[in-house]
């Protein structure tokens, strides 16, 4: 589920007119508040960088399961919402990750949680960073020197097209007491969007966006906590309410279940001894004494933990939820180096999570409750990489489900994913096929170059000939080069997932939504079936459902920009076909 690599995808955004950063106004500094014994709240730190001091603030809030999530602000860049990933807490260490601009944070809580002492590490640098806990709502009041009343954070959502997308304004002032204003949708990713025609007259406030043709317009209530008024886009007017406040709404996610569940779960750990990694995850197990039939979820690209986090939604947890309710247990485990796993996640490649799934493998069939001959795989994106790799090797995996999983090569992947996320933009077919050469031309460089700081400069040197530096900056070719030199890329980038599915004997089936831009359908479906067939597999089934993306969601066009505002997580009919699937395999 990487995006791989990230420059189409910053191009795509870029057709949009939708710029990196856009200057936003600052929250004001509030006054120090009381601590409380936890991590969840608002915490304000400065992160020296070079000449400059970057100004965030990191809002942690209780998530299911007792775990916490969070978002961050870069006050300075005008960058609001930033998802964190990866968040945990053992005792007073804390970690996490912000996988967008590849950086990790780990640091140590003060005993009486005012605190955050730790070390901010993008690349090859690591800066020392200490967060301080900031009152509650600070960031939502209306600053002091406030000229008007529509001043501060505001919060609201709108809904059209199939989508819940959350927005967040800030307005402010300049110096010459002009209003002006900013907006975030953090679902799409966007933050920093610039206001034009600015304005609050008595209670009417206004404000104009117009790299997205969109206008607002409302009515400050007398308490001045909401603005409710209509948004016009592309012709189409829509009501929407503002809500005083610095913190994003609610994610909406109904198919989340809830506890108490009606089976049983379990915290689980087990060790890969060849690799020195222990691994955390989540058993859960149906109503009964078994033994049952399980399945083992194995994650996309990317940092993902057990939940395979992404965009706000947690599709392993409901897939999970799903199958447990059908009779069949489910072992969902946090990837090495993420959540309460131990190992180097960025050391990693893909035949390495493949050894971590052995081992998970390894630790079901010494468990009485499990059917250690009807134990399954089910692979989403990389992990539909790494499912037949493990069936392809051991006798032991009963059975594949392969979702969104990739049958061609790793650079077709990509080029293909491209093309596509570009089409959908609207690029012409030229700029598509100049987009193409130059993701060839930077994969080839990515092969020769193994220090990121030349492939770096090797790449600038590539979007300067090819024209695209104000698509991409310095600032992004850095994170990029470091990627592209990892060794899970290099090994990604060549690998043929044929082989190994030519070896696969056991019952496989192959899914995909026909909207799915990342991993393009017919192309990988149709190579996934070839090689079952060439490798004489003679119980396997591929399979096409209409209208859903990557992620198996029902949605508009199967952008990644939707995955965040899209309310379902998995599709029902996606649910079932995996179920079915599985029932009729291990009723026996």
């Amino acid at each position: 589920m990487r995006f791989v690599p990230a420059l189409a995808f910053l191009s795509f955004c870029n057709a949009y007119g939708i710029p990196a950063s856009a200057q936003a106004p600052a929250s004001h500094k509030p006054s120090p508040p009381h601590a409380s014994a936890t991590v969840e709240g608002n915490w304000a730190g400065s992160l020296p960088a070079g000449d400059a001091v970057l100004h965030l603030v990191l809002h942690v809030t209780k998530a299911e399961h007792g775990s916490f999530k969070a978002t961050m602000d870069s006050l300075d860049q005008g960058v609001y919402g930033i998802e964190v990933t990866a968040f945990s807490q053992d005792g007073p260490s804390l970690k996490f990750s912000v996988s967008s601009v590849g950086a990790f944070f780990e640091g140590k809580v003060a005993a009486d949680y005012s605190g955050i002492q730790g070390v901010w590490s993008q690349g090859n640098v690591g800066l020392p960073l200490a967060f301080h806990r900031q009152a509650a709502g600070a960031g939502a009041k209306k600053p002091g020197d406030a000229i008007a009343s529509a001043e501060g954070v505001w919060q609201a959502a709108l809904e059209a097209n199939g989508l819940r997308l959350r927005l967040q304004l800030h307005v402010s002032h300049d110096d010459q007491k002009q209003l002006v204003a900013a907006l975030d949708s953090p679902d799409l990713g966007i933050s920093g969007l610039p206001a034009i025609k600015v304005s609050q007259k008595l209670t009417v406030f206004h404000f104009e966006i117009p790299v997205v043709d969109g206008v607002f317009e409302g009515t400050i209530n007398p308490a001045k906590s909401v603005i409710t008024g209509t948004w016009t886009q592309g012709g189409i007017t829509r009501n929407l309410k503002f809500q005083r406040s610095d913190q994003l709404f609610e994610l909406v996610r109904p198919q989340n279940p809830s506890k108490p569940y009606p089976y049983r779960e379990e915290e689980v750990t087990f060790t890969n001894p060849k690799a020195q990694v222990s691994l955390a995850g989540t058993l859960t197990l149906p109503s009964g004494s078994g033994p049952f039939p399980t399945a083992i979820l194995i994650a996309g690209s990317g940092r993902q933990d057990r939940d395979e986090n992404i965009a706000g939604h947690r599709p392993f947890l409901v897939l999970a939820d799903h199958l447990t309710g059908k009779g069949i247990a489910v072992l969902r485990y946090d990837k090495r180096g993420i959540g309460k796993s131990t190992g180097n996640f960025d050391q990693a490649t893909t035949e390495d999570f493949a050894s971590d799934a052995a081992a998970a493998l390894g630790y079901l069939k010494s468990r009485k409750e499990i059917d250690a001959h009807k134990i399954g795989l089910i692979g989403h994106s990389e992990g539909g990489v790494i499912a037949p790799m493990l069936a392809s090797r051991s006798s032991d995996v009963a059975w594949v489900v392969l979702l969104a999983a990739p049958g061609l090569k790793g650079e077709e992947v990509m080029l293909l994913q491209s093309e596509l996320i570009l089409k959908a933009a609207g690029f012409d077919e030229d700029r598509i096929a100049k987009a193409r050469e130059f993701n060839q031309q930077s994969y080839a460089l990515a092969r020769k170059e193994n220090d990121p700081e030349v492939l770096q400069a090797k790449l600038t040197d590539l979007v300067d000939s090819a024209g695209m530096s104000t698509t991409l900056p310095p600032t992004t070719l850095k994170p990029q080069a470091r990627m592209m030199t990892s060794p899970w890329f290099r090994f990604f980038l060549d690998y043929d997932p044929v082989p190994a599915l030519k070896k696969t004997q056991c019952p496989v089936l192959a899914l995909n939504g026909d909207r799915d831009l990342q991993m393009a359908s017919k192309e990988n479906l149709a190579q996934i079936q070839k090689a079952l067939q060439e490798g004489g597999n003679k119980d396997f089934q591929t399979k096409e459902l209409p209208g859903l993306n990557h992620l198996f969601q029902h949605a508009p066009t199967g952008s990644p920009a939707e995955y965040g505002g899209i309310e379902e997580t998995i599709a029902l009919e996606a649910l079932n076909s995996i179920s079915d699937w599985i029932l009729k395999h291990t009723s026996s």
